[in-house]
């Protein structure tokens, strides 16, 4: 049976991907895991931090399986079919989730959330794990409800009667990646969803800053960037007939263009190129930014 895990420390943030799991694994008819990495960094939302080390971890595991068993059970009364299973891990939170992380189809992580217009902070753990996981992660803000997912009904009023938000994917047309595109149209599949395609171009530095004042320049090379999205997305839209796209090839900083849509999408779909070297992992610019400013959750999908 498939898997998707959900990393807890107890923060408001870790409960609201909680939830966010459980809805996305009864979606996809997954099981679903709640994992606990002991030893959390002072900053986290827990009463031992600041004891000292042997302290802390006295304390912390019977805290932890107390905050798993509650939140299963939470979880269990809202999603009575989902099956739902709790570990704590004797590793450092990164360790543990990385592990978890390998033999599930998704991670999902909170992230502290300033409110609907800041977006993410994204803290230490979730973006060391986001750099190193090979598997596709989900970052969830501190109060996303399941109605925030749906678009609003006649009442103006998002609820889960309503049809979803559109699915938003981010495109690097210089690597269009299988994994990345095929999470977001399966995505928006699972929800009947749209799929609101972006990529973002600039001029290339080798033109030249008069030619940026040629019009006719701009809308040559903003005509090949449709032409090249069309045909990176042919394959996908035969693939997945009954999901609705829709492309942008837009000039600017494509982080910027996903931001915006995020305000109206109920998930939005990055890539994060694999590097396995000493130094640790690494993340773009396009992912950075949606990971600190996306409104929506964001999923960082690994590829080669």
């Amino acid at each position: 049976m498939p898997t998707i895990t959900a990393g807890l420390d107890g923060s408001p943030q870790s409960l609201a991907a909680a939830d966010w799991a459980a809805r996305e694994a009864e979606q996809r008819g997954a099981d679903l895991r709640l994992v606990y990495g002991l030893e959390q960094p002072a900053y986290t939302y827990a009463p031992f931090a600041g004891l000292p080390a042997a302290g802390a971890l006295d304390v912390q595991r019977p805290w932890a399986e107390k905050l798993l068993d509650e939140t299963r059970s939470r979880l269990a009364h809202r999603h009575p079919a989902l099956r739902i299973t709790v570990g704590v891990s004797g590793d450092q939170p990164v360790a543990a989730l990385l592990a978890a992380a390998e033999s599930s189809e998704l991670l999902v992580l909170g992230s502290r959330g300033l409110g609907a217009l800041a977006g993410f902070v994204v803290g230490s753990v979730a973006l060391a794990v986001v750099a190193r996981a090979e598997r596709p992660v989900v970052l969830v803000r501190a109060g996303e409800r399941a109605e925030d997912e749906h678009l609003p009904d006649a009442g103006g009023e998002a609820a889960t009667t309503t049809p979803y938000r559109d699915v938003v994917l981010g495109v690097d047309l210089e690597n269009p990646a299988d994994a990345v595109v095929g999470f977001a149209f399966e995505a928006a599949q699972r929800r009947a969803a749209g799929l609101r395609v972006v990529h973002g171009w600039s001029l290339p530095a080798a033109y030249g800053y008069g030619a940026a004042m040629d019009a006719d320049l701009n809308e040559e090379l903003a005509e090949q960037a449709r032409e090249r999205l069309a045909e990176v997305l042919a394959p996908w839209r035969a693939k997945f007939p009954g999901v609705e796209v829709r492309e942008q090839a837009v000039i600017g900083s494509a982080g910027r263009h996903l931001v915006h849509a995020s305000r109206d999408a109920a998930l939005v779909v990055v890539g994060r190129r694999i590097r396995r070297a000493a130094v640790g992992g690494h993340i773009g610019p396009v992912t950075h930014a949606a990971l600190q400013h996306a409104v929506a959750p964001v999923a960082v999908v690994p590829h080669d």
